[in-house]
């Protein structure tokens, strides 16, 4: 069946009652040049120290229309260049194409004549009727019209073949029916109204074909017979004309009848008039599922669900409906995928996306923490995204007591990686943010025990420490390697390869309190006594007894060892140390918790002051960083 696109109103389907669905986001208006990335966003100090190679940072319209102009070049889109890679994906069409810019087709070309009408669009050749129908529906609002499409730009007063706009997605078989309606075509809702037939009150739905012709032919077309016993006045209010320029009147129950869908653009509150109330709040949070850490697919899959990336909701004041007696708080969840279109052409399809709410019990209002498996064993879904599917963006509204829930985006199936958007639209004050562990390390509690079993245990380890070590009581990396090896050759439950000559260079650098380079005594029963404990901390993880650990199952590990981190730094743990499987070996486990334990401890060295923030030179800078 048809599709209908309404103006400053999302996805609905047959009679049921429409509710508002995908949301446009706010402006963004942002060019990109070779590369480059927001400094702010995920991974913010790894992006950053990689400008240099991947090339100019990301430059706005402004920039790069100005640097054109000064160079007197027009612009060219490096992610849509004037050939056939932006045409096709996996075969080339058997027709030459010709690339052209607007001046090159005639004298003066124009966008807009006169001004923006809803008649204006005529589909032509183009296919995309979803498109055009949204253009129809933002001429009848010209300062939405735009803000979508800004108006200071021109093919001729500082021209560079540079424009931007703000982002207004399907195309599916079009059948023509014999209503006249077209199936699987995109319509434009552009009016509606009541008005009184033989003593009826009879509510209409005025839409447009982005065609400019084919319409329907049914009752309260133009053609219908009946009109006849509608006063001129009426037909004058109603705009009635009978002209084939695609746009028509029909019942709305016949509009419930033929059409399955109505998509409603919710405007954020920057897009609203400057002079009506805005009660209502927009909270919009950036995050990435990644595979083997955060990417736990739905909640079938209870094992790594709880891995996703979690959102705390604090719904806080209630609706104003004196109709309506139950304290409720209504909202909107849109969960939007980034960048998969532009990924196309590397074989990126959507991903089935969806989301699910759970209330947070009272006892852990407030605590950000993220949280783990066992709750979402036994705890329920107070609401969530109506089904899973492989759309652009998933909506949904609802109405929950106010309280604090906890929002889990995810894909359906686990371990597919992406970057999403989550926003939050409610009508009174909520908070949305990420739940987010603070960055922390337990400090050892004081070792207590046996004075006279402890001095024997120090000797043997002393006389162990003399054979291994030799006259100069120090061990060197080669050396480490060698006991290391040993130790873990005689365990077979423990799946490695054996550590490396580099792998124990880095232990012994992070270990190393004297800079002697090496590990004397001390320095070296503290590293035993830590890999002995992380030993176990492996055991306790390695469930199936495959002699390695799933990465999902790292962050647990990580928080018993008593490094608490932040979701990024989980995702980069992963990306670093688990192998193509998604697994952690031993020596993969213990190099990364010495380095966890060499970096805190060199912080707060040089937190004098606790406050969180450390000031370096460039020559304390490379020492740490080079020696480690």
């Amino acid at each position: 069946m048809p599709t209908v696109i309404g103006a400053s109103v999302a996805p609905r389907t047959g009679a049921e009652p429409i509710s508002p669905g995908p949301i446009p986001h706010p402006a963004q208006d942002k060019t990109t040049e070779a590369g480059g990335g927001n400094q702010s966003g995920i991974y913010s100090a790894i992006i950053s120290r990689n400008f240099p190679i991947i090339g100019v940072k990301e430059k706005t319209f402004e920039q790069l229309h100005k640097k054109c102009l000064e160079k007197k070049v027009l612009y060219l889109d490096p992610e849509f260049p004037p050939d056939e890679s932006s045409l096709f994906y996996s075969q080339k069409f058997p027709v030459q194409f010709v690339w052209k810019r607007p001046p090159e087709i005639c004298k003066n070309p124009q966008f807009i004549i006169g001004g923006a009408n809803r008649t204006d669009i005529c589909q032509g050749d183009l296919g995309d009727c979803w498109f055009l129908a949204a253009i129809a529906c933002l001429t009848l609002n010209e300062r939405l019209l735009f803000r979508v499409i800004p108006h200071d730009q021109s093919f001729t007063n500082n021209y560079a073949g540079i424009f931007h706009f703000q982002t207004i997605v399907p195309v599916q078989y079009e059948t023509k029916m014999a209503s006249g309606l077209v199936k699987g075509h995109a319509y434009s809702v552009t009016g509606l109204e009541e008005t009184l037939f033989k003593d009826e009150k009879v509510k209409l739905v005025r839409l447009r074909n982005p065609w400019g012709q084919v319409e329907w032919n049914g009752s309260w077309s133009d053609r219908w017979k009946d009109w006849s016993f509608v006063d001129n006045d009426e037909k004058a209010r109603l705009q009635y004309q009978v002209t084939e320029n695609g746009e028509f009147w029909m019942s709305y129950d016949d509009f419930i009848y033929h059409f399955t869908k109505l998509e409603i653009c919710n405007l954020t509150a920057d897009a609203l008039e400057s002079d009506k109330l805005q009660t209502w709040t927009v909270s919009v949070n950036e995050g990435r599922w990644v595979r083997g850490c955060s990417a736990g697919g739905c909640r079938n899959f209870p094992d790594t669900f709880w891995t996703n990336p979690q959102y705390r909701l604090k719904l806080l004041e209630e609706d104003d409906d004196p109709d309506d007696s139950q304290v409720v708080c209504s909202f909107l969840v849109a969960l939007m995928q980034k960048n998969r279109r532009k990924e196309r052409k590397l074989g990126a399809n959507l991903f089935t996306i969806g989301f699910a709410i759970y209330e947070v019990p009272k006892e852990m209002h407030g605590n950000k923490k993220h949280l783990q498996k066992d709750f979402f064993l036994y705890n329920a879904s107070k609401a969530r995204s109506k089904t899973y599917i492989n759309m652009r963006e998933v909506s949904q509204r609802f109405r929950l007591p106010p309280s604090e829930y906890v929002i889990v985006p995810s894909t359906y199936e686990p371990h597919q990686e992406g970057d999403f958007i989550l926003r939050v639209f409610s009508e009174k004050r909520n908070l949305s943010e990420r739940v987010e562990n603070t960055i922390s390390v337990d400090r050892p509690l004081p070792h207590t025990s046996n004075t006279d079993q402890e001095s024997e245990e120090q000797q043997l380890f002393q006389n162990i420490f003399r054979q291994i070590a030799g006259d100069d009581m120090e061990i060197c990396a080669d050396e480490l390697k060698n006991v290391l090896n040993t130790v873990v050759n005689k365990h077979k439950d423990l799946k490695t390869q054996g550590f490396t000559l580099e792998s124990c260079r880095s232990m012994i650098a992070l270990m190393d309190t004297d800079g002697s380079g090496k590990l004397n005594l001390q320095e070296f029963h503290h590293l035993w006594n830590k890999i002995k404990t992380w030993q176990k901390i492996f055991k306790h993880y390695d469930t199936d007894h495959s002699g390695t650990i799933n990465s999902y199952e790292m962050r647990n590990a990580v928080n018993d060892a008593g490094f608490h981190l932040n979701n990024q730094l989980y995702d980069i743990i992963t990306m670093r140390y688990a192998d193509k499987y998604m697994n952690i070996d031993f020596d993969s486990f213990i190099c990364c918790f010495v380095r966890l334990e060499g970096m805190f401890r060199a912080f707060n060295a040089f937190d004098k002051d606790g406050d969180g923030i450390i000031k370096l030179n460039v020559l304390e800078w490379l020492q740490l960083t080079m020696y480690a």
